[in-house]
């Protein structure tokens, strides 16, 4: 039985043992490290789990205050309880999601913070529902035109994934965790791309890793 097979939506099962949490807690130790005196950020629990038969299949995401900027964290790509595939090395598919949202005097603060956790569910479900593994320098371009905001009025409209800045990869007793940033970009410039390379030159052109609703397009 593969990854896939192991984590994809299952059927309600009887109540079993209590399981571990020794990947939940190295990501926790790893965000607490970055963020000092941090150690009970905004969380934002599933309420059905997808193993359950919930329709999010990350467990929590985490929300730390950077100061400028909310970073969030996901917990459910990686082996977030006990290790349950043969791979030592890797834990789950290898990587949780992380994006930072530049603060502003929003409108509804919460209501843009539930909005990233829902975009952050919606990609960890094209992981689990269509097996689509994403890796640094890739990009997220589905041509719509509406912002990612939850007033849909940003330029932003899609992502580029690079290795997160802040927190660097870890080794947990499930095996490796590697942190995937999603940067929010324009339609010009998600158009300007095609293959690692570009996304790279892009990102350095970009010289930063918020994501901003309010920028201009660098392109």
């Amino acid at each position: 039985m593969g990854l896939f097979d192991k984590l994809k939506k299952k059927e309600p099962e009887p109540a079993a043992e209590e399981a571990g949490t020794a990947g939940w807690d190295a990501i926790e130790a790893a965000f607490l490290k970055a963020y000092p005196g941090q150690d009970k950020p905004k969380h934002y629990a599933t309420i059905i789990k997808w193993i359950l038969g919930g329709n999010d299949p990350l467990d929590g995401i985490s929300v730390y205050d950077g100061g400028d900027y909310w970073h969030f964290v996901s917990f459910g790509l990686t082996e977030i309880y006990d290790k349950e595939t043969d791979d030592p090395d890797i834990s789950g598919y290898g990587y949780e999601l992380t994006l930072k949202l530049k603060k502003y005097d929003f409108e509804d603060e919460e209501a843009e913070l539930r909005n990233i956790c829902g975009i952050l569910q919606m990609i960890a479900r094209l992981t689990f529902t269509k097996g689509e593994i994403f890796r640094p320098y890739e990009y997220l371009y589905t041509g719509q035109q509406e912002g990612i905001d939850a007033r849909q009025k940003s330029s932003l409209t899609g992502f580029i994934c690079v290795p997160d800045s802040t927190v660097p990869a870890i080794n947990t007793p499930n095996g490796r965790v590697e942190f995937l940033e999603l940067i929010g970009m324009t339609d010009a410039e998600l158009k300007n791309l095609s293959d690692h390379a570009s996304v790279e030159s892009l990102y350095r052109q970009y010289n930063g890793d918020l994501t901003d609703y309010r920028r201009p397009s660098i392109i």
